[in-house]
């Protein structure tokens, strides 16, 4: 179905209201003779949930590495919260990571420390005076706005299930109180239930601590549950960022796809049940 809408008729990537936190201009990401992303541009505003879609191999997680400092791109601009990255003569080299948190798609858990320790982690990476009551404190407080029970602080990843770890994975994200947050693929191998408590409980922190959020995602229902926009990755640059009901009439074939088949058609319904 074409809906005669094209990515001239919608906001550009930089387009909307709000300070911005994060700023990318002309990234080039390439792999030997591949180039993944040519003359992206990007803007993440304070405040919002930003939902990052598209294709197998159209860099998504690969943005976000550049983005947060992980990869080097092979040309571009970006700005995080005011700093470069990577960062110039002046910039806090520190900066970018103390004020962000990274949720990675397998929680990137260390299997030999439990819980609690993975959370400690960042905290004495960066916060090297704590003592260790207040470094236990810290991450029994960061594991219980995760969703866990007090005595998974003493748990090791291997006796968790995985929504457990995606939830001790957040924990440790949200170690240093960022606000800036990513999320690459948070309710990937979450059945429907967990999916949808995983994405409320992001939701909530997202409310209740004024959190910019940036979810890498194929979850339709992620989508329309709790992302106030969403950026879509097609012809290796960003062809449209805007509101789902914006997006949704884009004329280009992926997006077509995606939001128009049954799987999209169910998401769209149960966002509608709730609204």
């Amino acid at each position: 179905m074409s809906t005669g809408a094209s990515a001239a008729d919608l906001p550009a990537p930089d387009a909307g209201t709000g300070e911005l936190v994060v700023r990318v201009r002309g990234l080039v990401n390439r792999f030997g003779a591949q180039t993944v992303h040519d003359g992206l541009d990007l803007d993440v505003r304070r405040g919002e949930i930003l939902g990052i879609v598209g294709g197998s191999g159209t860099g998504k997680s690969v943005l976000m590495r550049s983005i947060v400092g992980l990869r080097q791109p092979d040309a571009g601009q970006i700005q995080v919260l005011g700093v470069s990255v990577p960062p110039g003569p002046g910039d806090d080299p520190q900066h970018v990571q103390r004020n962000t948190g990274i949720l990675f798609q397998d929680g990137a858990l260390f299997s030999s420390l439990t819980v609690g320790e993975n959370v400690q982690v960042p905290l004495k990476e960066h916060q090297p005076g704590l003592s260790e009551r207040w470094l236990y404190e810290l991450a029994l407080l960061k594991v219980k706005l995760a969703g866990l029970p007090a005595d998974a602080i003493y748990k090791l990843p291997s006796q968790l299930s995985g929504g457990m770890r995606k939830r001790a994975g957040l924990a440790r994200a949200l170690a240093l109180d960022p606000p800036l947050l990513f999320l690459d693929e948070p309710t990937a191998g979450l059945d429907p239930i967990g999916a949808a408590a995983f994405d409320q409980l992001i939701l909530t922190l997202q409310q209740a601590l004024g959190l910019t959020v940036v979810i890498i995602t194929h979850d339709l229902d992620t989508l329309y549950a709790i992302c106030n926009r969403v950026a879509v990755l097609a012809d290796k640059r960003v062809i449209a960022c805007a509101p789902l009901r914006q997006i949704e009439q884009l004329d280009h074939p992926w997006v077509q796809d995606y939001f128009h088949g049954p799987r999209a058609r169910a998401a769209q319904q149960a966002a509608q049940r709730k609204d």
